[in-house]
């Protein structure tokens, strides 16, 4: 697991800017439902049906991402209970 260098509020507040402005239109159409991790310093991203295996793939990529991971066309990666 990498070394956290940011805050977990700037990993997301990253994110999501990344997401919004360059993932959102790409992705929504052809993979609504899985999961993207992205590394909120490269831009580099990963997608699958899972969000460990999202996260595990972009990890062998790039050990030292600091990621954050979205839900593809939801409010929320994860539900709240």
């Amino acid at each position: 697991m990498p070394t956290r260098r940011l805050l977990r509020e700037e990993i997301g507040e990253r994110g999501v800017q990344i997401y919004e402005s360059r993932l959102r239109a790409l992705l929504e159409p052809q993979f609504r439902g899985q999961f993207v991790a992205i590394d909120v310093e490269s831009e580099d991203y990963e997608v699958a049906n899972d969000a460990a295996l999202a996260r595990d793939r972009l990890w062998t990529r790039r050990p030292d991402s600091q990621i954050l991971i979205e839900r593809i066309g939801y409010p929320a990666a994860f539900n709240a209970r």
